[in-house]
């Protein structure tokens, strides 16, 4: 029995000692994870405080540093996605909303993550990619009364943009009313250009006309010159002449 007690304890013994080492590591993992996990809900919290001030900048940077100390925390991947929204930068703002519905597990927040992201695409006009939004917030919260009414305006406004030729929103507006310019510019132009080329052979002819007027006046006036000397060389010859 004592031989037999005596191997076991030997082979205890060492045995122990990794073990005691895997305890003391979880244990200073988990004293971390608590320090981190503290850490990212201190900026979540500092970052709500902003933006209900309206910090919505300053908001942005306290949801980026709880995500540095977490990276998978929803709410503040939600969050930054909000205050991204409201800094119109709504692609960057979809992304965040797409990466919270992925990693949130309670339904309800994870139907207001797809149904920001279909009120940024109906903003902007993009009806099909809203719809399926909505249709997937509503999965995950069939009573949420708004979503169901902003779909189906979404669906009508759908139906309106087909009607009118599709795609007629305000960027192709703003395209068409481009090239309109453009157009009338250039036909303008050309107008102008059309104008000028008629009334160049009417300038240019009254310009030679003066140029030929100018000259017979001078001819006359060299003549009258002459005439005049010569009468004055002459003046008895006139006298007499006259006379006679």
């Amino acid at each position: 029995m004592r031989t037999i007690s005596n191997i076991l304890s030997v082979h205890l013994f060492p045995a122990g000692l990794p073990l005691t080492r895997l305890t003391a590591l979880l244990l200073c993992l988990m004293a971390l994870q608590g320090i981190y996990a503290q850490a990212d809900r201190q900026h979540i919290r500092q970052g709500n405080k902003l933006y209900h001030q309206e910090e919505y900048a300053k908001a942005e940077v306290e949801y980026q540093k709880a995500l540095a100390a977490n990276q998978r925390n929803p709410q503040a991947i939600y969050n930054l996605g909000c205050a991204m929204m409201m800094q119109q930068k709504d692609s960057a703002a979809v992304v965040q909303f797409e990466n919270a519905g992925k990693l949130q597990t309670n339904k309800k927040r994870k139907s207001m993550a797809y149904h920001n992201i279909g009120w940024i695409c109906q903003r902007h006009q993009m009806y099909a990619e809203a719809i399926e939004a909505y249709k997937e917030s509503l999965r995950n919260n069939p009573t949420d009364e708004e979503t169901r009414y902003n779909l189906a305006l979404c669906q009508r406004q759908q139906k309106q943009q087909q009607q009118n030729g599709g795609g007629n929103n305000d960027k192709d507006n703003k395209d068409k009313d481009k090239d309109k310019n453009q157009k009338d510019q250039q036909n303008q132009q050309q107008k102008d250009q059309q104008d000028q080329q008629k009334r160049q052979p009417k300038d240019q002819m009254s310009k030679e006309n003066a140029e030929q007027l100018l000259n017979a006046a001078v001819q006359e006036e060299k003549a009258t010159q002459q005439r005049m000397k010569k009468a004055m060389q002459h003046p008895n010859r006139k006298q007499l002449q006259k006379n006679w």
